[in-house]
C-alpha cells in the first residue's frame, strides 16, 4: 500500500482533497489486484501518475477535436473500439486513470466488474470503478509479473502500445521507488475477494490491446482546444 505522504511525494501537484478522495480506492484496488510489493506498487502508481496527469484527468476533455471526431462511426477507429451509434465517441470517451475508451472496452470491463458501464458510462470516472478498471487492466495483462522482473519499458508498451512519454513515466517510477523505500507496508497477496470469479479464473486474456487514450492524447487535445486552428 501507499500512504498519503508517499503518494504526494510521487505526485507533487496532487491536491490534498484529491489525495484524500482517491487514496482509499487506490490502496483497495492494489490489494484486490495483487499489487502488494514495492516494485509492483511503484510501477502501478508511476504509470497512473503519467496517464492521468497526477490524477488531474479522470475524464477526457471533449471538444470535439479532430482526433476525437475519429471516435465517431463510421471510422475505422470507431469500428475497432466498438462505437456503432452516433454519439458513441463522446459517450464512451476516455475515463479513469488509464482512460478506457470505446463501447467495446466499457462493456468488457463493466461485465467483468459487474457494473453496467454501457448504460451508465459516467461511472467509469467514479473513483470506485475508475481504479477498479485500472487494476483489472493491470492484473489481466500480466503487468505484476513484468513489475517483478523489473521491466518497466515492457509495462509501458502494454499500456501505451509503444514508449510514448517513457522519460516522464520513468521519472515517476524513480520517485515512487524512493518514496516507498522507507516504511513500505506490503499488501495482501491472497486471492482478491472483490474481483469477479471470471477474472480470478483467468477469464480475461493475458494480453489485451493497449488502451487508445492516455496522457499524450489528452494533452494534445487540451492544447488544440486552447489554440484552435483558424
Amino acid at each position: 500500500m501507499i500512504t498519503d505522504s508517499q503518494l504526494r511525494q510521487v505526485m507533487p501537484h496532487l491536491t490534498v482533497e484529491k489525495a484524500q478522495l482517491y487514496l482509499p480506492h487506490l490502496n483497495k484496488v492494489m490489494a484486490d489486484s495483487g499489487i502488494g510489493n514495492m516494485l509492483r506498487t511503484a510501477a502501478f502508481v508511476a504509470q497512473l501518475a503519467h496517464e492521468s496527469g497526477e490524477f488531474r484527468f479522470m475524464e477526457e476533455i471533449w471538444g470535439p477535436t479532430d482526433a476525437q471526431r475519429r471516435y465517431e462511426p463510421p471510422s475505422d477507429l470507431a469500428k475497432r473500439l466498438g462505437n456503432t451509434q452516433p454519439g458513441d465517441g463522446k459517450r464512451f470517451k476516455g475515463r479513469g486513470p488509464i482512460q478506457i475508451t470505446g463501447r467495446f472496452n466499457y462493456k468488457k470491463y463493466g461485465d467483468l466488474l459487474g457494473v453496467d458501464l454501457v448504460d451508465q458510462p459516467e461511472l467509469a470516472a467514479d473513483p470506485q470503478w475508475a481504479f477498479a478498471t485500472a487494476g483489472l487492466f493491470w492484473k489481466s495483462n500480466g503487468l505484476n509479473e513484468l513489475a517483478d522482473k523489473p521491466d518497466f519499458v515492457a509495462i509501458t508498451k502494454r499500456i501505451n502500445g509503444g514508449t510514448n512519454g517513457l522519460a516522464d513515466r520513468q521519472m515517476y517510477y524513480e520517485r515512487a521507488k524512493k518514496a516507498l523505500a522507507d516504511n513500505f507496508i506490503a499488501g495482501d497477496f491472497s486471492t482478491p475477494k472483490a474481483v469477479p470469479e471470471a477474472v480470478r479464473m483467468r477469464g480475461v486474456p493475458q494480453v489485451a490491446q493497449p488502451l487508445e487514450r492516455g496522457h499524450e492524447a489528452i494533452a494534445e487535445d487540451h492544447a488544440s482546444q486552447k489554440h484552435p486552428r483558424q
